[in-house]
């Protein structure tokens, strides 16, 4: 695949390589559990997959879910996005990816809850 990348691999690839997507190293066809991802950021255990068509077949759609539940109980979220998102709304599908990646860098504080405020 990464010889033959889909247009919207191609797409989403040119905002996430080298750094240039939040200062995060994200990584293309990368093997992960027996499986390839798409793209996979180790820093913040993100893995995106882009999806085509077959994907919404039954068989596929229960595949993917066994894949995403794998990789999750590794301890990644897994990001799901339709090609033609990508290609037609990639200024949805960036929003989307940013908000997920400052989640994953940005901890959450802790409540004051309790402290009389």
């Amino acid at each position: 695949m990464r010889k033959n990348p889909s247009d919207a691999e191609d797409k989403l690839w040119s905002f996430l390589r080298a750094k240039r997507f939040e200062g995060l190293k994200f990584r293309r066809q990368q093997p992960l559990q027996n499986y390839i991802v798409d793209f996979v950021c180790h820093e913040i255990n993100l893995i995106i997959e882009l999806d085509g068509g077959q994907h919404n077949e039954t068989e596929m759609i229960s595949y993917d879910q066994q894949r995403a539940a794998k990789f999750e109980e590794a301890g990644y979220q897994v990001l799901r996005f339709w090609n033609n998102d990508v290609l037609m709304n990639t200024n949805d599908v960036l929003e989307a990816i940013r908000l997920v990646c400052l989640q994953l860098t940005r901890p959450l504080t802790p409540s004051h809850q309790g402290r009389g405020e």
